[in-house]
């Protein structure tokens, strides 16, 4: 016997039918089977960790490789854009007092911020979508358009070329909020967690192996005294892994919204997307309709911590790179075994204790992780070495490996069977405004008030979320 939500996930009622409906087995009982039979993991969230690895991957080759990257289309641009795009770099890091060797990173640091600004308008939207198509089109078509930005990052000769890679990249990203919704298809509330956890163990999986190939072609391309387009074998093997991604989603991945639980009208779900343009909006979550009230004010609180939390979350991880070299001296080396320090432990953590977790702890540890951040920030704010900064980083990481996996699955319970894909994409999307303006923030704070009152204030601040979520009615 198996216990699934009702549609406005206000009750619970007893049922023949498993949470995970979309098994085409044709069983309608326990077949004198144990009821903990089936809570097994379906075989769908394994597949979503594969497609998310092989994605993430791809996604941080070309992290390493962007001050290889700018420096060759500084020397190589014909179409001009970099100039002015220098231009105004230049100016901003003028503003704000910063060295100009810091240069290359506040140009990279726009890149960035531009990607998570079209991931913020995309995400909703994508969501919307595979709310009445179904999850498996539209997934393919976001696995697509990944791929199809690393072969135009193949061919881009100029930067201009370059920008329209990112731009197809940022766009097409709504397939991590889309993997989670997935996970929430084909999942009950007792292993809804251990998916979750395991999207968190793919991100810390591929931004461990994919920035360590991208630094080997990053080695490669400075010891390359041809000057040519170095670029084009780490961006064919990024498409390799694209291309192995959409494969696998075309043979392996089974749909799992099936149509008597999606939107009814298009026209329906593309105003959920299309009203989240409004900022205003997406923090309201306005486009979630015929839920009960106490629904939509948890998801507005769980919505605004995920924002706050985030927000300075990513000031302090874009920033850090200048502490590291400014104040402590740190080579790239140095700064890579920092990077793979946290990457292990979140990993160990998220491969272990928090796909373990058990549902009704998903709060508490939550909390936790928000209250844990507070003491890395300060941490890292007075440190006056490596010791002191390793030590602020590993709280950092061990925050990191709980926080977003806890709060996804808290807002995962809420919404409708036909609104978990607006659900988890306004949530996605929240995320991704909060990484275009943390790292813009951050740096402003970094050189205008130097990094002690920059890391403390924000450790301060984030005691706000924490409190927030211990008194919160979810």
């Amino acid at each position: 016997m198996a216990t699934v939500r009702n549609r406005q996930n206000t009750t619970t009622i007893t049922t023949t039918e498993t949470e995970q409906p979309f098994e085409s087995k044709g069983n309608d009982n326990n077949n004198g089977k144990p009821a903990a039979a089936k809570e097994k993991t379906d075989p769908m969230i394994y597949i979503i960790f594969v497609s998310l690895l092989f994605d993430l991957l791809a996604f941080t080759i070309i992290l390493p490789l962007l001050p290889s990257l700018l420096e060759y289309y500084r020397v190589n641009d014909s179409s001009g854009l970099y100039d002015w795009l220098t231009t105004r770099v230049r100016w901003f890091q003028q503003l704000l007092g910063a060295p100009e060797r810091y240069l290359s990173v506040l140009f990279g640091g726009f890149l960035g911020s531009m990607f998570s600004f079209l991931q913020f308008l995309a995400s909703p939207i994508v969501g919307s979508l595979s709310d009445y198509y179904g999850r498996k089109p539209v997934l393919l078509i976001c696995a697509s358009g990944i791929a199809l930005s690393y072969l135009i990052w193949a061919c881009s000769r100029n930067f201009a070329l370059f920008v329209l890679a990112r731009i197809v990249g940022g766009i097409s990203k709504g397939n991590i909020s889309l993997s989670m919704s997935v996970i929430t298809d084909v999942s009950s509330l007792r292993t809804r967690g251990k998916g979750m956890a395991l999207v968190g163990v793919a991100f810390s999986l591929g931004f461990i192996v994919g920035p360590m190939i991208g630094a080997m072609f990053a080695i490669f391309s400075n010891k390359s005294a041809s000057g040519g387009a170095w670029f084009v074998l780490p961006s064919l093997l990024a498409l390799s892994l694209a291309l192995a991604d959409v494969l696998l989603l075309a043979f392996c991945l089974r749909e799992t919204l099936p149509e008597a639980k999606r939107a009814h009208e298009i026209s329906s779900a593309l105003s959920y997307g299309l009203q989240l343009l409004n900022v205003f909006s997406i923090f309201k979550f306005a486009a979630i309709k015929n839920v009960p009230r106490k629904d939509i004010q948890a998801l507005r609180s769980i919505g605004l911590i995920y924002f706050l939390y985030l927000f300075l979350y990513s000031g302090l991880e874009f920033t850090v790179t200048f502490l590291m070299y400014h104040k402590f001296g740190y080579t790239s080396m140095d700064q890579a075994k920092m990077f793979l320090t946290t990457g292990v432990v979140m990993t160990l953590l998220q491969g272990s204790v928090v796909r373990r977790l058990p549902e009704a702890k998903i709060k508490s540890y939550a909390i936790f992780s928000l209250y844990l951040i507070v003491p890395a920030f300060v941490l890292v704010g007075l440190a006056d070495n490596s010791r002191m900064l390793y030590a602020g980083m590993i709280l950092f990481a061990v925050s990191t490996a709980f926080a977003v996996t806890c709060l996804t699955t808290l807002v995962s319970r809420y919404g409708n069977d036909d609104q978990k894909g607006s659900v988890l994409g306004i949530f996605r999307s929240l995320g991704a405004l909060a990484r275009a303006l943390g790292p813009v923030v951050g740096s402003i704070a970094f050189w205008c008030v130097g990094s002690k009152i920059t890391y403390i204030a924000g450790g301060l601040l984030l005691v706000y979320p924490a409190i927030a979520l211990q008194h919160a009615r979810i």
